[in-house]
């Protein structure tokens, strides 16, 4: 039995694995990316005014009521901040780093609130604070967060999408 031509064609799979691939990387990072930028930029507008922002981060009771209110001010800033950078495609690569790095300490707020038996509310879109005990979502608040990390991974390991300004610096061609 001749095996030289069956052998021929499962070569050229990964080849052409690889050519699809390189032709829809950069539409799912171009989602993943516009995706990411509207979570940020909703969760920016949600927490203003910047009080129910404050509110949030003193339910969890980890920093001291000066830096709970930095934090609060602040942090509608930087994802507002991340979420115009995503979307315009400029340093996708590190934004899109930063944005996981933001969501990893999200998630460790959570399971910190949760593992202390705190009952609030995340206040991840908007007013956060004290809720009824049985209230809390903390197992879905996790799963989405970490949803919006694999979108923060996704931006990361493959940075190159389409409507970026990245392509105007030479970045991810």
């Amino acid at each position: 039995m001749d095996t030289t031509h069956q052998s021929a064609p499962d070569a050229a799979e990964p080849a052409a694995a690889s050519r699809r691939w390189a032709a829809i990387q950069p539409w799912i990072t171009l989602l993943a990316r516009l995706g990411l930028a509207a979570v940020l930029a909703y969760a920016a507008v949600s927490k203003l005014p910047p009080a129910l922002s404050v509110q949030s981060v003193e339910a969890y009771q980890l920093f001291s009521p000066e830096l709970s209110r930095l934090i609060g001010f602040t942090l509608p800033l930087l994802e507002f901040a991340l979420a115009l950078l995503l979307f315009m495609g400029l340093a996708t690569r590190y934004v899109g780093a930063a944005s996981g790095l933001l969501m990893v300490v999200f998630i460790a707020g959570i399971v910190s609130a949760w593992a202390r038996g705190l009952n609030i509310d995340c206040g991840c879109f908007g007013t956060g604070g004290p809720v009824a005990e049985g209230e809390t979502r903390y197992g879905l608040d996790i799963a989405r967060d970490l949803g919006f990390l694999a979108l923060a991974a996704i931006v990361t390991i493959w940075p190159r999408s389409p409507l970026a300004l990245d392509r105007l610096f030479g970045l991810y061609r």
